[in-house]
């Protein structure tokens, strides 16, 4: 099973947990300008993947939420995640791509 796992830098980040493994990450470029990191990752089972926000000022703690994986949309095979992210980077005629890491 695999999931997506999304970050937006000075958004949000989301990172890997142990039962969830990176397998692919690739960056999302708007017009050329890099907008967020997209890792497909194995899921071994339940967890919750940590959902760090990064908008708080230098003194503010970072706010992070636990997200049980359930609620991540899933994938049965490596290429219907890639297929997933290939929507993501076509719509009309925008520059938009993905850049493989």
């Amino acid at each position: 099973m695999f999931v997506i796992l999304t970050s937006k830098p000075g958004q949000f980040r989301t990172e890997p947990v142990p039962g969830v493994e990176p397998v692919e990450t690739y960056e999302y470029l708007f017009y050329g300008r890099p907008k967020a990191i997209f890792v497909i990752a194995t899921l071994h089972g339940a967890v919750k993947v940590p959902v760090i926000d990064e908008t708080g000022g230098p003194d503010a703690p970072p706010v992070v939420n636990h997200v049980p994986s359930k609620f991540l949309e899933r994938f049965d095979t490596l290429d219907a995640a890639r297929a997933a992210l290939q929507a993501l980077a076509h719509f009309g005629s925008m520059d938009l791509s993905l850049r493989k890491q």
